[in-house]
């Protein structure tokens, strides 16, 4: 399998969770004394796809959301940044759309996120048995998706329609412990997502978690890239990332920027990896963009309106002083 002839058909499907964002306004101001709020589209999955149609791709997400008004929200914010959201299922009863609540300020961050009963978990074998892969280039997914039944089970069964259909699998960790019943059922099923996938990113303290212990993540980064996969992302927060490939290492570092709060740059990191791939730029390359696109969210209210395009990426790389070494 050629995993970048996949990408570079820049028409992904993107599998996981949309939700409803909402942070405070003005930025800095917490969230107990917080009068006006703002609104928007949220969740990992959802982030990376909007990123990507952002840069001109195509991304079709496939989740459930609430049948309620937040779920008809995030399904007609996803339509609004060009998202197909024709493999959006509504499910009713209890089930209900995740909501962050989160703060555009970096000292003394807080973060509450509200996944009780949450409707993406219910995502079945049924869904991903109805979807025509060969329509698509590629598969991404967060590790989210797989902290809860059936939701675990079904996306399992995509990774095997995808491969079998010529798909590779692009994994983003992303582990929250709030989404799962133990660590030790996380790092089990991560370590299987993990080994069936083609591109797997994910920082420090995720491959850490996956090889038993923080002191083990670079090693763990290594054997995935010597035995599964084609290409890992070992992210090291302000130390850059390490991406092996082809038993090489390359080594690169960030843009660094005002943060204004921490939240979102992983999703946007993967939007600009994926999108400068897909446009056929070298790997090096797409990992400084990806870098790049990281930090400009960071520095902005909001995840998914804070997603760049291809002119706000190019304005950034103009204007910007360069990028940090390691």
């Amino acid at each position: 399998m050629d995993i970048l002839e996949g990408i570079k058909q820049n028409n992904f499907l993107v599998v996981g969770r949309a939700g409803m964002d909402m942070f405070p306004d003005p930025p800095g101001t917490k969230t107990e004394d917080a009068v006006n709020w703002v609104c928007d589209l949220g969740g990992s999955s959802a982030n990376i796809a909007v990123g990507i149609c952002k840069f001109g791709g195509k991304a079709s997400l496939l989740t459930s959301v609430s049948d309620d008004a937040v779920g008809r929200f995030c399904t007609n914010r996803l339509k609004d940044y060009g998202v197909d959201a024709s493999l959006v299922k509504p499910v009713g009863g209890e089930f209900r759309n995740s909501i962050a609540l989160y703060e555009s300020r970096v000292d003394d961050h807080q973060s509450v996120i509200y996944r009780n009963g949450a409707a993406d978990f219910q995502v079945t074998e049924a869904d991903v048995q109805d979807v025509n892969y060969s329509q698509f280039g590629a598969l991404i997914t967060a590790g989210t998706v797989f902290a809860a039944e059936p939701s675990r089970s079904a996306t399992f069964k995509a990774f095997e329609l995808a491969k079998k259909a010529g798909l590779p699998i692009i994994f983003d960790v992303d582990y929250r412990p709030y989404s799962w019943p133990s660590p030790k059922v996380a790092e089990e099923v991560l370590s299987k997502a993990g080994a069936m996938s083609d591109v797997i990113v994910g920082n420090d303290e995720e491959f850490g978690f996956m090889a038993g212990g923080i002191e083990k993540g670079m090693d763990k980064a290594c054997e995935l890239a010597a035995t599964s996969a084609s290409l890992v992302v070992y992210k090291m927060g302000e130390k850059g990332a390490v991406t092996f490939v082809n038993g090489e290492e390359i080594r690169t570092g960030i843009y660094p920027v005002e943060a204004l709060k921490p939240t979102g740059a992983g999703d946007s990191f993967m939007a600009g990896l994926m999108s400068s791939l897909a446009d056929g730029r070298e790997l090096r390359e797409s990992i400084l963009r990806g870098s790049a696109c990281a930090s400009i969210v960071v520095a902005k209210p909001g995840c998914a309106p804070a997603m760049p395009n291809k002119k706000q990426l190019e304005e950034f790389l103009t204007t910007h002083s360069g990028v940090v070494e390691i």
